[in-house]
């Protein structure tokens, strides 16, 4: 929809008690240079309306939380969320969209990249109440994408947008939005259904609404970023997939679990590759051969997951090494698992295929189980 068919409204006074009317939720982590620059912007564009930004920090090393709290000394409308053992986008959002008491919230990045002069049109619009959900998109007349610093920034969102709308139940030509906007009450309804995992939550919040939600899409330009680094890669595309396939499911296995159970199935392809490497350049001694394949396949498994499965609670520094010495303890005792239950179910004359993969969905089973107790706990 054009731009002039939508009109600011007058300037909204302070609600009885100073609560804002708007409540911008700025998901963060590292942005230090530019929470300043940010709050002079969002002041600027929302001059008239009653607003609040709200800060939720992921215990940034280079002193975010710190930046925000300074400013906020000498002003109100500013507040920070500290999160410590605790990393996501989706779940920062979740957290800071859920101690707001404002009428309306938006999601906007920290990073200086999303047009924050597109707000009180956003604000315009749903307070007119035809729309229950406002979404900034680069993909619409009067929007572009120019600010993606490269090409392969363009691939994985162009790649995202295609797969998320095979599944959207309402047209979205930007669904890989991070810069949108509704009402408080409908986000507290729909966050009872969210996944609350990787970096997309815009799709989260639609494909979580029991009816199709009445969108609109108002024209944005995304900038290129004036400080720090972007996020984005090929993993949040994977993760991306992921919260596609736990909606397709209904929520009934974790999202961790099909991630985890995707990175064993890619190590049985390493397995299997080594193996047969070993198998024509060594003349070792086919246990051999098959232990060294199965450290190999553990350790692509434990880099794997601890870069896709349990990315918002990675590990790092010696933490990594100790983490890998458990997953392979672990794992060690789930192959015995699976070799056991297998044989036995075998020797009643189970079928050999049916007792593999009984066998083979118990040690996936307990490898997760155990390492999201013991190598990924929450700390």
């Amino acid at each position: 929809m054009p731009d002039s068919t939508i009109q600011a409204d007058p300037p909204v006074a302070n609600r009885p008690g100073g609560t804002p009317v708007l409540s911008v939720i700025v998901p963060c982590f590292n942005e230090r240079p530019n929470v300043a620059p940010m709050i002079a912007k969002l002041d600027a564009a929302l001059a008239g309306i009653a607003w609040e930004v709200i800060y939720v920090d992921d215990n940034s090393p280079d002193g975010t939380t710190q930046e925000v709290r300074r400013i906020a000394q000498r002003d109100s409308r500013v507040r920070c969320i500290r999160r410590i053992g605790r990393r996501g986008l989706a779940s920062a959002v979740i957290e800071g969209a859920l101690s707001s008491s404002a009428a309306y919230v938006a999601v906007i990045d920290g990073d200086l990249q999303h047009d924050e002069t597109r707000l009180p049109v956003m604000l315009s619009a749903l307070r007119a109440g035809d729309y229950q959900l406002a979404v900034a998109s680069r993909h619409v007349e009067g929007g572009d994408s120019a600010g993606l610093s490269s090409r392969w920034r363009h691939v994985l969102s162009d790649g995202g947008i295609r797969l998320a709308q095979a599944f959207l139940p309402v047209r979205l030509t930007d669904p890989m939005s991070g810069f949108f906007m509704l009402p408080r009450p409908l986000f507290e309804d729909l966050a009872r259904g969210l996944n609350g995992q990787g970096f997309k939550i815009l799709l989260d919040l639609v494909l979580s609404s029991a009816a199709p939600l009445r969108v609109l899409e108002v024209p944005a330009r995304f900038r290129e970023r004036a400080a720090g680094e972007s996020k984005m890669d090929a993993l949040v595309l994977i993760q991306f997939a992921g919260l596609l396939l736990d909606k397709v499911f209904g929520g009934l296995l974790p999202l961790r679990f099909f991630s985890f159970a995707l990175v064993g199935a890619l190590g049985v392809v390493v397995h299997l590759v080594v193996l047969g490497l070993l198998r024509k350049t060594t003349a070792l001694d086919f246990e051999v051969e098959q232990a060294m394949a199965t450290v190999v396949a553990m350790v692509f498994n434990f880099q794997l997951n601890n870069a896709i499965t349990y990315r918002d609670q990675r590990l790092r520094g010696p933490r990594l090494w100790r983490g890998l010495i458990l997953f392979m303890v672990v794992c060690g005792f789930g192959a015995i698992a699976n070799v056991g239950i297998a044989q036995v179910l075998y020797e009643r004359h189970t079928t050999w295929t049916v007792a593999g993969g009984i066998g083979a969905v118990i040690g996936v089973v307990w490898n997760y189980a155990v390492s999201a107790t013991l190598v990924w706990r929450s700390r």
